[in-house]
């Protein structure tokens, strides 16, 4: 911002700079020259009275040439006499013959052409014309002429007035206003500095302060200087930074809190839950024994038992990934055998609901190195998730590799997701109809464990979907955790609406079934995603 306003001060000081010496100077010379035209009019006024005295005071007897000599010698005593010099002026006596004849005193001086004309028109005419000295230099003049009542006809008196003078003038005024010119925008550009430094200083400060604030090192402070506008801007920002501090201190120790009495309750049930555990199985040993609705009630706690247990499992790893504290143990793996792993983790829950899993694994192995037991988690997660929202529909698992990374992506055609959902599917306890029956009996937590188990393995895990058409969740992995994926190997892709069953007899919709990708290549290992 000093910069700007800096070179903002600088062009505007120039500019007006440069039009006041335009100004100045132009007024300078307009009053030079108008100063000088008078008294050459004041002169040549003289210098006709005194030539057509001098020619009819000479007798005819004598030669144009000598007679216009003659008046031209005492135009010259008249200036002596006047107190001029004859540096002052020239005068140049002309007359025009006739016969087009042109005699000029001293001789062979060259008036220009359209200033004799001029004056043969009885006009008293001002041109200014370079003048040679002589010698081959040449200066400017101005020159003035007058016609005469002489007995000589068409003679015209005229003053050659050299300008080298008012030049030096000029000269010297320009650059005595350049030079000041210089000064003005020098001192100009020093007193803006210094003033921005009065205001950028404390806001560079501010900014500086707050990235510290920012990263963590909540005591910083500005200094606080007087009681002007940039004491009372330093004032605020330190108690907007002591509010601030003290709202993100006691954020930190709700957090720690939450967490810590997430761990603690978590681990605190493990007791009493293996206590009924151990009971519910003793129930269940002797259930031939009992009668129907005792059996039927010692079902449903075995199988309340379960899920409690898995809660609580989901909410210990949880923890420890709030508390920091999970960590990899990482392998070298082939993506497809923790495919086929996970996958057979679930596939009871896909023969109960009918849902057909498509896994179209490559030939050649994919290798990367990372944890087998979060990977398989992870998708497990997805594919109970998957078949669990299809719909009875297929879904398919597809694998993709790239030199950095590794994907998959598991593809239902069941509810799907609407806007804005894909970014809440992964919050904790999130579902987008709470009254929906859940199949696989999930905890909540699932997906939101399988994105921590991805960030820590620092790949993505993201989704897409269309509501009524069905879902994609991608899983992207690096080669080797902590290194950067630069392109996803697989992209997002959405189901092709269901199809109605054509009546017997028509040709059937031709076409490609199963994913559709959102861009235009349907290649499933395109890793570029397209748009809907």
């Amino acid at each position: 911002m000093q910069v700007r306003v800096i070179g903002l001060i600088f062009m505007a000081a120039t500019v007006v700079m440069v039009i006041l010496t335009y100004a100045l100077v132009s007024v300078l010379t307009s009053r030079l020259v108008d100063q000088k035209q008078d008294v050459a009019l004041q002169e040549l006024e003289r210098a006709r009275i005194a030539v057509e005295q001098q020619i009819a005071a000479t007798g005819t007897a004598n030669s144009v040439q000598v007679r216009i000599n003659s008046a031209r010698a005492s135009l010259t005593q008249l200036g002596s006499q006047s107190g001029e010099t004859q540096a002052s002026y020239e005068p140049v006596i002309v007359v025009n013959g006739s016969d087009g004849s042109v005699t000029t005193s001293p001789e062979g001086y060259r008036i220009p052409t359209e200033l004799r004309n001029g004056v043969s028109q009885d006009q008293v005419m001002v041109q200014y014309a370079p003048i040679d000295h002589g010698d081959g230099t040449k200066y400017n003049a101005m020159i003035v002429g007058t016609p005469t009542e002489s007995d000589i006809p068409d003679t015209q008196v005229y003053l050659v007035m050299s300008m080298e003078s008012e030049e030096s003038t000029l000269a010297l005024m320009r650059g005595l206003l350049s030079a000041a010119a210089v000064v003005v925008i020098v001192l100009l550009v020093g007193i803006a500095w210094l003033a921005t430094q009065q205001v950028i200083t404390p806001i560079r400060s501010a900014s500086r302060i707050a990235q510290r604030l920012a990263a963590g090192h909540l005591r910083e402070r500005m200094a606080v200087e007087g009681e002007d506008e940039m004491g009372s801007l330093a004032q605020s920002f330190n108690d907007m930074a002591d509010k601030l501090s003290k709202q993100i201190t006691q954020l930190e120790e709700y957090g720690d809190l939450q967490r810590q009495f997430t761990s603690d309750v978590s681990h605190e049930l493990r007791t009493p839950l293996t206590t009924v555990r151990m009971a519910a199985d003793m129930i269940a040993a002797n259930a031939d024994s009992l009668d129907i609705s005792t059996r039927r009630a010692s079902e449903l706690m075995s199988r309340e038992l379960d899920r409690f247990e898995e809660l609580l499992a989901d909410l210990l790893e949880i923890s420890r990934h709030d508390a920091g504290v999970a960590d990899l143990s990482t392998n070298k793996l082939d993506l497809r055998n923790c495919v086929t792993a996970a996958f057979g983790q679930v596939d009871h829950l896909a023969d109960e609901l009918g849902v057909a899993v498509n896994l179209h694994l490559p030939d050649e192995p994919i290798s990367f190195e990372g944890d087998g037991r979060r990977v398989q988690r992870i998708l497990r997660n997805l594919l109970a998730n998957a078949i669990d929202h299809s719909e009875g529909n297929p879904v398919d698992v597809h694998l993709g590799a790239n030199d950095t990374g590794v994907a998959v992506t598991v593809t239902d055609q069941g509810v799907g997701l609407k806007e804005g959902q894909e970014e809440l599917v992964f919050n904790r306890f999130w579902r987008a109809d709470s009254s929906r029956k859940r199949h696989s009996g999930g905890t909540g937590l699932g997906l939101a464990i399988a994105r921590e188990d991805a960030v820590l393995h620092s790949g993505t895990l993201d989704a897409t979907g269309v509501f009524g058409r069905g879902s994609c969740f991608r899983l992207v992995l690096p080669r080797v955790p902590g290194e950067a994926v630069e392109e996803a190997p697989l992209g997002l892709y959405v189901p092709e609406p269901k199809v109605m069953a054509q009546p017997q007899g028509l040709a059937e919709p031709q076409g490609q079934k199963g994913p559709k990708p959102l861009a235009a290549p349907q290649d499933p290992n395109d890793p570029k995603e397209g748009q809907p």
